[in-house]
């Protein structure tokens, strides 16, 4: 047996030997050729598509958060969609990755496709045309021969050797066998003595995954070594089994796209190209003329050249350390010149000149480069869309891979910009028209600022066709300032004139005539009394005749009154001295924008809040038993102390205790009395000889005994006086004596906190007003709370109308412009008039396309069905036939006939006009005027034009300068008449408006892709 068993074991120890021999054979052979994994990959690249189809993608997948992927947008992708679904935009069209891809995506590996070297931000405008566009990394390879050999042979040498060899075309270059083995080797000697050094055995294709893919750019774990180099084969694979293309490629791809570190300024940088400008100042284009083989420079010229590039890749595995400390660069980059001369990469002569060249020669002269030019139209576009994806620096905006179509119309944005700046100089201005009565005047025409805005209503949105100004600062006088624009607030009084009208034929248009006869409304509520009395006699009860109707009820325009609002008694006055002579319709207030029609409307539109305010508070003024009088006494005395408590606290706020006792004491006139007062209230605890001290370093010369100051100390004491008495003896306001009591214990409180501790103060400081027989008193405060909160409401109705404040100013001169504005606040009102009632966003970005040619590709565009009523459709065509009257022959008319169609027919145009003469002013107790500042200056007008464009033309200056100009809304008027040509050269004024588009621009059409 043991004969026979041994012979067999023979022949078997044999075969084994032979099949891994074999297996050994088998596996060098797939090591040098990599034909199993090219048939595989290959395979496996078939099955990874993804069509661009039509609608959303709901089981879309988005990757990890690599440094590519999130500076790009693509893992931040979900949020995007997210965001812009809830600002009315839908998916037109999205990538469909196959089930395949999908399968790879969700085990981890990052799909196979090919990657973009630069990306970033392009807007383009209505019609395709490009307006902004950026490409990170800026300077690149745009393909294998525009690279010198010269850097493509020291890359190899230094990074991946075999990568270009040509004896085996299928080979996988995201593996180097024998440098991973080492690499392996290495890491296990590593491991026993971590003295012993441990290389990489990245190759470039895994290098460049490394960086794209991996968290924070890092291998932080065997397993991510591995899918680095699994989603590295797979993609090298993507053009068939022969990877000679790919490998060229992968060197070009590492050049453009290799992290070289970040620089204020600059920010991060990516590729040799731009590593070569921040860090060197280098124009890329010279220094690879430099390292070209046929180059004839100077041998200097072409080593410094090359030891800069050179200097670049040995940083790559320290960048941020190395390029700023280049003495510690520069010996490294000394080193690696002498070993790619012994290996024959490059000849001793270029070593030798590359080493007596410093890096330092050019590296000093880099500067960081000028801030780009701000266009104002395009800046506009930007601020919108970094809103809208919630980004919050232009910096990650512009390297997103995102193109957008913007709603601009660049060529007449571009006209409508140099017709602006034309009319700042002082001949063009005089030919113009600008130069005159109620226009300039005086002032020179280079110091105001003109700012034009149009919008086109459109499905889905208004959209911004022009936004440009002349102001040459990145600021945005039609969004970013609060301005006082004077009697465009007579548009905004109006339409909420014409809201409570139609509020009122919807409460009473269904009653009988008898039934209305009986209803008994207060005098003081005279819309209401108006509507009631209309529909009890008129035969007409349509809303459309009773809203006619409202537009001829007269007001005065007398400027003799004086008016309880605003917490005083105001006086207001018209532009024109004969407007106070005369009754004027409403419609005839609006067309010659008499002020005090429309003070008066806006006391009658207060009134009518008030009586319909559900806590019976104008039955507070009339019924002294009312319980409704201790809810506003009380509601007015917490205002007023909180209005008190803040103007002090701005006072106080920050100061030591010694310079909030230097400050309260020059508040008054100081007394011996007063004093003792005000240091008993602020140091209740503290004895006779603090207060001793204390009145003696405000009063040197007092002489006062012993006894004196005992008497002070034990009369003045918070136990004797309250609140209110001891700030009345000190002669200051009480809350001011106990904020700085307050602080002393309290030194480091808010203002919240402080209104919060003074509750029961601020309304004991007012228990005088709370007894019953100051009835006079009483009614004053309560009327006061009770516009207070009419103001409420009507800023509620204004807010649903677009005004853009947080508040009104409680006071009639709110209806002719008191309360500011903003222009695009306004023209949004405009767009709700042109839109018959309907509120629609305004609009600059019609479509987006994110990731375009990769599997996370989006296209989206505006939903058409956005909007949202806000006005009867009853009441835009009322005010516009109105605001026509403004420009037939109201304080526009100087517009009128000025667009007209091909045939001479005029084209319908109407607006409303408004002059804001903003000022500081000082009174004295008495009413009288001490001082005034002149704050700013401007010109509106706010327009419709046709049936699909509306905007806003303002003319503004601002600070002490304003005061050399009188100007008023004449001169926008007449600027509109100077863009009319331009326009009307680039408008279709006769076309109605466009129909719902969600087609892709050719500029954004997705490019087919590749099985």
């Amino acid at each position: 047996m043991k004969r026979i068993r041994r012979p067999i074991i023979i022949k078997l120890a044999l075969f084994v030997a032979l099949l891994l021999a074999m297996a050994a054979l088998l596996v060098a052979h797939e090591f040098r050729t990599s034909a199993w994994q090219a048939r595989y990959f290959a395979h496996l690249a078939k099955s990874q598509t993804f069509p661009v189809k039509p609608g959303p993608n709901n089981s879309a997948r988005y990757p990890n958060s690599g440094p590519y992927d999130q500076r790009l947008g693509y893992h931040d992708l979900p949020t995007f969609l997210d965001r812009l679904r809830s600002r009315g935009y839908i998916v037109a069209q999205q990538a469909v990755p196959s089930n395949e891809m999908v399968a790879r995506m969700d085990s981890g590996m990052n799909p196979p496709y090919r990657e973009k070297d630069q990306a970033g931000l392009e807007l383009l405008d209505d019609d395709g045309r490009p307006i902004y566009s950026v490409r990170h990394p800026e300077r690149v390879y745009d393909s294998f021969a525009s690279v010198p050999p010269l850097l493509v042979n020291s890359l190899l040498a230094i990074e991946n050797r075999t990568l270009l060899q040509t004896e085996y075309p299928k080979r996988n270059p995201a593996v180097e066998w024998s440098r991973l083995a080492r690499a392996v080797w290495d890491r296990a000697l590593h491991a026993v003595n971590p003295a012993h050094e441990s290389p990489g055995g990245s190759t470039l294709a895994t290098q460049i995954e490394k960086y794209r893919h991996s968290p924070e750019g890092r291998t932080d774990s065997p397993s991510e070594k591995l899918r680095q180099m699994f989603s590295a084969s797979a993609r090298a694979y993507l053009n068939g089994e022969d990877t000679t293309v790919t490998r060229h490629q992968l060197a070009v791809d590492y050049l453009n796209t290799v992290p070289l570190g970040a620089r204020a300024g600059f920010g991060e940088i990516q590729g040799i190209g731009d590593a070569l400008w921040v860090w060197y100042g280098r124009d890329f284009a010279q220094v690879n003329g430099l390292l070209s083989a046929n180059s004839a420079a100077p041998l200097a010229d072409r080593a410094l050249a090359y030891k800069e590039a050179l200097s670049l890749l040995v940083s790559q595995r320290r960048p941020s350390y190395y390029l700023e400390n280049l003495d510690e660069l520069e010996t490294l980059t000394n080193a690696y010149l002498r070993v790619l001369a012994v290996t024959g990469v490059i000849p001793p002569a270029l070593r030798d000149a590359a080493i007596a060249q410093s890096l330092k020669q050019q590296a000093l002269n880099t500067r960081v480069p000028p801030p780009p030019i701000e266009h104002k139209g395009t800046n506009a576009v930007r601020v919108n869309l970094a809103g809208m994806l919630g980004i919050s620096r232009m910096y990650a905006l512009d390297r997103l891979d995102l193109t957008a179509s913007s709603t601009l119309d660049a060529p007449l944005q571009r006209d409508i910009s140099t017709e602006l700046r034309k009319l700042r100089d002082p001949a063009q201005a005089k030919a113009a028209g600008l130069v005159g009565d109620m226009m300039l005047e005086r002032g020179d025409p280079r110091g105001v600022t003109y700012s034009f805005t149009l919008y086109e209503r459109a499905p889905g949105g208004n959209r911004v066709l022009v936004q440009a100004d002349t102001f040459d600062k990145p600021f945005d006088i039609n969004e970013g300032v609060k301005l006082d624009l004077g009697s465009t607030a007579k548009l905004r009084t109006l339409v909420t004139y014409l809201q409570i009208v139609a509020e009122l034929h919807k409460r009473y248009a269904d009653q009988p005539a008898a039934a209305l006869r009986k209803i008994n409304i207060p005098v003081q509520n005279p819309i209401e009394r108006w509507a009631v009395d209309y529909l009890a006699h008129t035969q007409d009860r349509s809303l459309e005749a009773m809203l006619d109707a409202s537009m001829e009820r007269k007001y005065s325009g007398n400027a003799g009154e004086w008016f309880a609002t605003g917490g005083g008694m105001q006086s207001f006055e018209n532009f024109e001295k004969w407007e106070g002579t005369q009754n004027f319709t409403v419609r005839e207030g609006l067309k010659h924008s008499v002020n005090l029609v429309f003070v008066r409307i806006m006391r009658d539109i207060s009134r009518y809040f008030q009586h319909q305010l559900p806590n019976a508070g104008a039955e507070a003024l009339t019924n002294p038993d009312s319980p409704q009088r201790q809810v506003y006494l009380q509601r007015f005395a917490d205002r007023e102390g909180k209005l008190f408590m803040g103007r002090f606290y701005a006072k106080y706020k920050g100061k030591t205790d010694q310079e909030r006792e230097a400050i309260l004491v020059q508040s008054t006139r100081a007394t011996p009395v007063r004093l003792a007062t005000i240091y008993r209230s602020i140091d209740p605890e503290a004895g006779p000889g603090k207060l001793a001290a204390f009145i003696r370093s405000y009063l040197p010369g007092a002489k006062l005994d012993e006894a004196e100051l005992t008497n002070l100390y034990e009369k003045y004491s918070v136990q004797r006086f309250d609140l209110a008495d001891r700030g009345y003896i000190a002669r200051l306001h009480p809350l001011e004596l106990w904020l700085v009591a307050y602080l002393r214990t309290h030194p480091q409180a808010t203002l919240t906190q402080v209104n919060e501790a003074s509750a029961d103060e601020r309304l004991s400081v007012y228990k005088w007003l709370l007894q019953s027989h100051r009835k006079a008193a009483q009614d004053k405060r309560i009327k006061q709370m009770l516009e207070i909160e009419a103001f409420q409401q009507i800023h509620a109705m204004w807010k649903r109308l677009g005004y853009p404040f947080e508040s009104l100013v409680p006071s009639y001169g709110t209806a002719i412009g008191a309360s500011a504005d903003r222009p695009a606040s306004l023209a949004e009102l405009m767009g709700i008039i042109e839109n018959d009632g309907i509120r629609l966003p305004s609009v600059r970005i019609d479509r987006l396309r994110f990731a375009a040619d990769t599997p996370y590709e989006v296209m989206l565009c505006r939903d058409p069905s956005a909007g949202e009523r806000v006005l009867p459709p009853e009441i835009p065509p009322l005010v516009k036939s109105a605001l026509a009257g403004v420009v037939e022959g109201g304080t526009a008319k100087r517009i009128s006939g000025t667009f007209v169609q091909k045939d001479g027919k005029p084209i319908a145009i109407g607006g409303k006009t408004g002059t804001g003469d903003n000022r500081f002013k000082t009174f004295s107790r008495g009413g009288g005027l001490i001082s005034e500042r002149v704050v700013s200056r401007s010109g509106a007008f706010v327009f419709y034009l046709g049936d699909r464009y509306f905007g806003t033309v303002v003319a503004y200056v601002a600070g002490a300068d304003a005061a050399k100009y009188k100007f008023t809304s004449a001169l926008t008027v007449q600027v509109l008449k100077v863009l009319a040509p331009t326009l009307m050269n680039h408008l279709n004024l006769q076309d109605e408006a466009p129909a719902f588009n969600c087609k892709v621009p050719q500029a954004m059409a997705p490019e087919q892709k590749l099985d």
